[in-house]
């Protein structure tokens, strides 16, 4: 559960110092004391909801650098290194994307992710307590997962679905605290203290429910990516890379703010569900056996 919420306020905290600056630069004209402008608001809530998924999908490798202290393969040091990169170049050319940055990063658990700003601009990591854990073909089913991220474009996509659900949160949060500023409270002009404190609980509320639809994405990109890497490795591989995860018996724990750039997420049940970042792994194995 604590992985969840710090997921959940990672998300969070892009809307959250928006709303701050907007307040401290006295930028919401389009809440005039006459009435409500929506147009001119979603254009607002538009620019500054994008505009922040898109930073922060410009950052993402340099942040998922420092949060695990990956160590970018610029020239391989050992055999081992030298076999990462050379299966990462052999799928990525086989996926049709630019070569990604390889890293590797020290960590017991088993995991790896992708993330960065396009399919030509990438990085593609390990644990090294993958390395130590998997087999070549059981690694290379993995690393396959990952280009496909990549060569499915999951990183803008999920900036884009982010960015739309930015925007609505700030909207609607503003509609809200200023319908309940004037209605429930009577203020005629200007904003009181209720519009302040209704603005931050709709956030906070209405940015855990629509956390609900990026979560549904981010689990419907593992399957595809989980098909593209049968299809760049074969079904088998990515079975067996799955049942190593299994047999693991441990969450594979990326930063919480990065669990769902992983391989594999945690388990979840009933409401707990809604907000995982991966199928159950029992599910995706299942969806690779059924695939022809």
């Amino acid at each position: 559960m604590k992985r969840i919420a710090l997921f959940l306020a990672t998300n969070l905290a892009i809307v959250f110092v928006l709303s701050i600056v907007v307040q401290m630069l006295g930028l919401e004209p389009m809440l005039a004391d006459g009435g409500l402008n929506l147009p001119s608001l979603l254009v607002f809530c538009a620019i500054f909801g994008m505009g922040g998924s898109f930073i922060s999908l410009a950052m993402s490798k340099w942040s998922a650098k420092r949060m695990t202290g990956a160590r970018v393969i610029d020239s391989p040091g050992n055999s081992t290194e030298f076999w990462l990169v050379e299966t990462v170049r052999r799928q990525a050319a086989a996926a049709g994307i630019g070569m990604p940055e390889v890293a590797i990063y020290d960590a017991p658990d088993v995991n790896a992710f992708a993330t960065g700003m396009s399919r030509n601009n990438a990085l593609v990591a390990v644990s090294t307590g993958l390395l130590r854990a998997m087999n070549r073909d059981e690694a290379e089913a993995v690393l396959a997962h990952e280009v496909s991220h990549v060569a499915n474009g999951d990183m803008v996509t999920l900036a884009l679905i982010q960015g739309v659900v930015n925007t609505f949160v700030m909207f609607l949060s503003r509609v809200i605290g200023h319908l309940v500023d004037r209605i429930v409270f009577k203020n005629e002009r200007g904003h009181g203290p209720a519009y302040f404190v209704t603005l931050i609980v709709a956030q906070m509320v209405l940015g855990i429910l629509a956390s609900i639809i990026v979560m549904w994405f981010s689990r419907q990109r593992e399957f595809r990516a989980d098909a593209g890497a049968a299809s760049l490795e074969g079904k088998n591989k990515m079975i067996a890379a799955l049942q190593r995860l299994q047999a693991a018996h441990e969450p594979a724990a990326l930063p919480e703010q990065m669990a769902a750039l992983g391989i594999s997420g945690g388990v979840g049940a009933g409401l707990k569900r809604l907000f995982m970042t991966h199928p159950p792994l029992e599910e995706r194995i299942a969806a690779l056996r059924a695939r022809q």
